[in-house]
């Protein structure tokens, strides 16, 4: 079942753990996915991980700077 279809999640501190594995999740179940963290090569490996290269965006960000998440 795909209950997020159609759906945009925004997951910060996405490249591991709780955050890694909500997109996995999220993915799975049909929503497309930008997932933030602090460092790219983290992000990368998350996205290598992850796959649904059409459904996921990676962006590095620490999203406690205003210059970054205005970005």
């Amino acid at each position: 079942m795909q209950r997020l279809l159609g759906k945009i999640a925004l997951i910060t501190g996405g490249a591991a753990g709780i955050g890694l594995a909500t997109a996995r999740l999220f993915l799975e179940q049909g929503a497309r996915v930008a997932l933030v963290d602090l460092k790219d090569d983290d992000l990368a490996a998350a996205s290598k991980e992850l796959g649904h290269a059409d459904d996921l965006l990676t962006v590095a960000a620490d999203v406690s700077s205003a210059d970054d998440t205005a970005r």
